[in-house]
């Protein structure tokens, strides 16, 4: 149940979500080496300083924002962080540019920020978040 922003839950489902909030070791969420492909238009990728690799492209890193809006629509819609949303089915459909940021900053030392080509830019990427949505085949074989 969701009322501007806040959420109920009872207490098994928020043991089960505290268990899934696992805090990471400090290596794990801190980034070694950050590369974003703007010019390119591939993604991103990530050295974290426990030696672990993670890379995203743009298009599942925008179908993953994680400010409370897209939250909320896709724990709505039951999608995991990066699945896009349905497609409305039409006769002719209209063609969308794929996602692109128009701009990346940092935000603090713990962060990306987007700004999308679709005018969305709310979302703040932190380090932590990035890490925990890792889409590595070792991160996929776990989650």
């Amino acid at each position: 149940m969701s009322h501007e922003g806040i959420r109920i839950v009872s207490a098994d489902e928020a043991l089960r979500e505290a268990a899934e909030e696992k805090q990471l070791h400090a290596d794990a969420v801190t980034p070694k080496k950050v590369r974003v492909m703007k010019t390119e238009g591939t993604g991103v990728e990530i050295d974290w300083k426990d030696g672990h690799h993670s890379a995203w492209n743009f298009v599942w890193l925008r179908n993953a924002c994680p400010c409370a809006t897209c939250h909320e629509e896709r724990e709505k819609s039951g999608r995991k962080p990066g699945v896009a949303k349905p497609k409305a089915q039409v006769l002719l459909a209209m063609y969308e540019a794929p996602a692109r940021p128009i701009e990346v900053t940092p935000v603090g030392k713990y962060a990306l920020k987007f700004k999308w080509n679709d005018g969305h830019e709310s979302g703040i990427y932190s380090w932590d978040y990035l890490r925990r949505v890792c889409q590595c085949a070792e991160c996929a074989a776990k989650g």
